[in-house]
């Protein structure tokens, strides 16, 4: 899945360790996530678009879209 989280983290100026903070999970999960090695469930999803104020389809795509 593609997505556009380091890019909004960027805008932010937010660092990884505080991105996974504000989302209450490891920055481990956010490096993860921000490289396409895994994709998030559902909430955390959810909260990650509620956090940027976007919805899910304005950060994360299908791959090959």
């Amino acid at each position: 899945m593609n997505n556009r989280l380091r890019v909004l983290r960027a805008e932010q100026d937010w660092s990884q360790e505080e991105l996974a903070g504000r989302l209450d999970v490891s920055r481990q999960t956010v490096h993860a996530i921000e490289r396409g090695k895994y994709d998030p469930s559902l909430p955390l999803a959810f909260k990650i678009a509620r956090l940027f104020g976007k919805s899910i389809e304005e950060i994360f795509e299908p791959d090959g879209k």
